[in-house]
Parts: structure tokens; C-alpha cells; sequence
């Protein structure tokens, strides 16, 4: 007897794995109720940073740039599982960061689970910052720059001695794994110097619950909905206080000897990971990181689904002071 392949894993009907390691991915998802808002200040363009894997990343500038900026290369959120900087909501908070901070922004996608699994994200995440320094170090900006931003030479506007990484969510966590493993002031990147890292509620787990996560009003990211996410994209098998997801988990190194850019951590009040949040940035503080903590009204990615509110403003001024006071 033969039988049909059921549902084993299910995220929001989005994803779905089956019982004979089948993946479903809806790829229609209803965005609708972001309109993209787009006043002409920044220009963008999208280009290929891994050709053999099909990988794009997109390159935001300010119009009325006439010097050198500041890069901010933001790395965004979804679990691992979702999302893109093509997603409206995305894009848009990229335009208003680009514009509010006055920076270059870069934008990396990369591969998702459950197709392709922890440490995926991470690799690419690594590999766009390298396509980066290459196209710095071997001068090639002249030919590909000029054909695909249609503005010039974008790295004329380039200050790669204040480069900045901001994480949201998961991007946060990918944030976190790379300052850990590029260490103060990024040496293996020059000319790329890393200033300093911000990351905004960073996607993180334990097998061991926190209250928030217990009591969390969060709607949209509920604890169940974390668990998922991390069933979906850790490696087969292994549970959330693997140190991809938890780093304080048994098997992770050690932080206290490291040491590490600054970081700015972002959390929302009513957000189930915040009790999770806040521990990291207590735990990087006992151990004498130079660590900023804030928590600001909303919920789980208030800055995205509006960065034009009142709050967002508040966290972008924050971001601006941090990158001030930690500039060259």
C-alpha cells in the first residue's frame, strides 16, 4: 500500500515540509498592504554578487550625495525562511535609512531554509561582503558600477573606513556571528573597516523559555512561530541552543575573551524575544563589550511595517548617533 506524502512542518502556510522531505513554498505572498513610498532622493540598483548561485544584492545611494558617505550594509530579516529587499516593506525601509542616515546602503539576499539550511545564510551573508572588497581591491568599479547603478562611480562615494552592519531579526543574528567571527575592525576585510554593528530585535533561541516568550502579546511573532522558523532552518535535528541560534548554548564559544566591535541592540517592548534580547545584551555588558541597549514601543519590526512613524524616527536618530560617535 501506498501512501500520499502529509504535512510534517508548517509555517504559516507559507512553508511546508512533507513527510518524504518534500518542500511547498507559497511563493505568491500578499504584500499588499505595503505601497511602496518613494520620493526620488535615492537611487537604487540590483546586481548579481554570486553568479553560480544566482545571488543579487541592491546598492542604494542619496541623489544629492557630492562626497563620500558612510556604508551601512543591512542585512534583513524573515527567520531565515522568508522574505527579500525586494520585498515592499523592506525596500522601503531601506530608502528611508539610506536617506535619513545619508549613507550607501548595501543589501544582500541570501539562500533560504528549509532549502538550504544554517549556516547558508551566513556564508552568503559573508560572501556579498567579500564581492565588496574584491570589487574595491581589483578596481573593476569603472566597467560594472557605471552599467548597473546608470549614476557613475558609485564607490566614489564609498567611505569603506566607516562601514556599519545593521541586522534585522535574523539579520541580526547573522550580524552577531560576524562580528564574532571578523573580530575589531574586520582585518580580513580591508580596506573594509567595520565600525560597529546594530542590531534590531536579533532572531535568537534556547531551549530553555524565557518569560516573554511565555507571556509575549506579540501576534505576529509568537513563540510557536519562532520554533518553527528554527525547526525549518537549523540543521536537521539539532534543537535551538545550537550556537547558531543560542549564543550562550552549551556548545558555543565562549564571548567573554572575545573581543568585539561596538553594538547597538534594538528590541521592542512587546515583542516576544525581548526578555532574550535584553540577556545578550546584559551578558555582552557583564562581560565589558562596549554594548548600548534600547527598547522602544511597538511590536517585532515596527520599523519596517512603518519607518516613518514617530518611533522610527526615534530609532533612527538613535542609529545616527551611534554611527557619529563611533566614525572615524
Amino acid at each position: 500500500m501506498s501512501y500520499l506524502p502529509y504535512v510534517v512542518e508548517d509555517c504559516q502556510g507559507v512553508i511546508q515540509i512533507f513527510s518524504d522531505g518534500s518542500i511547498h513554498r507559497q511563493e505568491n505572498i500578499d504584500l499588499s498592504r505595503f505601497q511602496v513610498i518613494d520620493d526620488g532622493s535615492v537611487v537604487w540598483k540590483d546586481h548579481c554578487y554570486d553568479k553560480h548561485l544566482n545571488l543579487k544584492l541592491r546598492l542604494y545611494k542619496p541623489k544629492s550625495a557630492t562626497k563620500k558617505l558612510p556604508i551601512v550594509y543591512f542585512l534583513h530579516g524573515g527567520g531565515f525562511c522568508n522574505a527579500s529587499f525586494t520585498w515592499p516593506n523592506c525596500h522601503n525601509l531601506c530608502l528611508r535609512i539610506a536617506s535619513a542616515l545619508s549613507v550607501i546602503l548595501v543589501v544582500p539576499d541570501h539562500r533560504l531554509a528549509p532549502e538550504h539550511r544554517l549556516p547558508a545564510a551566513f556564508d552568503d551573508s559573508l560572501t556579498a561582503l567579500k564581492w565588496l572588497q574584491e570589487m574595491v581591491i581589483s578596481h573593476k568599479s569603472d566597467q560594472l558600477v557605471n552599467r548597473m547603478m546608470g549614476i557613475g562611480d558609485i564607490f566614489d562615494y564609498f567611505d569603506f573606513d566607516n562601514f556599519f552592519i545593521i541586522g534585522d531579526s535574523s539579520g541580526g543574528t547573522i550580524a552577531h556571528h560576524l562580528a564574532v567571527q571578523q573580530g575589531p575592525g574586520s582585518p580580513v576585510l580591508t580596506p573594509i573597516k567595520i565600525r560597529g554593528y546594530v542590531m534590531l530585535a536579533p532572531f535568537f533561541g534556547g531551549q530553555e523559555r524565557m518569560k516573554s516568550e511565555v507571556e509575549g502579546t506579540d501576534e505576529w511573532l509568537t513563540v510557536e512561530t519562532m520554533d518553527i522558523l528554527w525547526k525549518m532552518s537549523l540543521p536537521i535535528g539539532k534543537s535551538r541552543d545550537h550556537p547558531f541560534a543560542n549564543p550562550f548554548g552549551p556548545m558555543s564559544p565562549s564571548l567573554e575573551l572575545l573581543e568585539l566591535d561596538p553594538i547597538l541592540i534594538i528590541v521592542s517592548k512587546d515583542e516576544t524575544m525581548k526578555d532574550r534580547v535584553k540577556f545578550y545584551a546584559e551578558k555582552l555588558q557583564e562581560y565589558g563589550k562596549v554594548v548600548r541597549y534600547s527598547e522602544f514601543d511597538g511590536e517585532h519590526g515596527f520599523y519596517r511595517n512603518d519607518p516613518y512613524s514617530d518611533v522610527s524616527n526615534s530609532l533612527l536618530n538613535l542609529i545616527k548617533e551611534f554611527m557619529v560617535q563611533y566614525s572615524s
